[in-house]
Parts: structure tokens; sequence; C-alpha cells
């Protein structure tokens, strides 16, 4: 149990080293990182090693498995969409902000516009006091 400081930035909350899945990958090989990285999103770059937006496993799944498309054929590119990050020193009220407001679970954090994090939910619970990840999770979930 944290008791969350308010100097925190995005930095502080993210879990470094994420890597990209990129935009021309097919999304059977988006899966397989998925699984041997045991994450549940990707951020999706481009050429350029810049944010294109960010996939889900959900996202594999729903608009493509269940949509009847092969998921060897269907780029992560393809499916790029929510391209919403927020900058490593921005303040850990303002990434919370900004996952409340769209309504995400995972959040890029971008230096330089590169990404060099991400913050999820786990990091948020290790992180945040207890009231301020009940009032998250009631935002994210209630859709209040």
């Amino acid at each position: 149990m944290s008791h969350g400081k308010t100097h925190q930035t995005a930095r502080d909350l993210m879990s470094s080293g994420a890597r990209c899945v990129e935009a021309h990958e097919t999304l059977d090989r988006a899966s397989q990182m998925m699984r041997d990285m045991e994450v549940g999103a990707l951020p999706i770059c481009g050429s350029d090693d810049r944010l294109k937006g960010i996939i889900t496993d959900r996202d594999i799944v729903i608009k493509c498995v269940a949509a009847g498309k092969d998921p060897a054929k269907v780029t992560a590119g393809d499916l790029a969409g929510g391209l919403v990050w927020v900058d490593a020193d921005a303040s850990v009220e303002e990434a919370l902000s900004i996952m409340e407001q769209h309504q995400i679970r995972r959040l890029p954090v971008i230096e330089n516009h590169r990404i060099v994090g991400m913050i999820s939910e786990a990091d948020l619970a290790k992180h945040l006091a207890d009231d301020k990840l009940a009032h998250f999770v009631h935002k994210i979930y209630a859709g209040v």
C-alpha cells in the first residue's frame, strides 16, 4: 500500500521498457509478443519509431477474430487507434485525468517523441493511495 505523492510524474508511475509492435506486423505476431511479454496491450509504432496507436488483446479478438478476419493478414496498423498518451514529465494527476477522460486502463508515456513506458492499472495499484485508486477504478468502470 503506497501513499501516493503529489509531486510524482508519469515517469514515476510507468513501467519502463515498453516494446512496440511495428505497424506493419500482423496481429498473430502482435499476439505472440503479448504472450511472450505477458501483457495485454502493445503500443504500435511506425518505421520512424513514433507512436501510432495502441492495440489490446481485446481489439484482436473483437475487431479481427470475431469479425471473421485472418490475424495472419491483418496488421497492427490496421487496428491502430486510440492515440492517447502522456508526457513523461506530466503530473500523476494529469495522467489519471487523461485515463479517466478516455476511459482507458493503459497509457503510453512519451519523451522526446518516443515511447519510454506504459502506465497500467497494476502500476497505479503500486503507486497510488487507496482513495485515489478507488476513485480511478470507479471512474473507469462505472463510466461516471
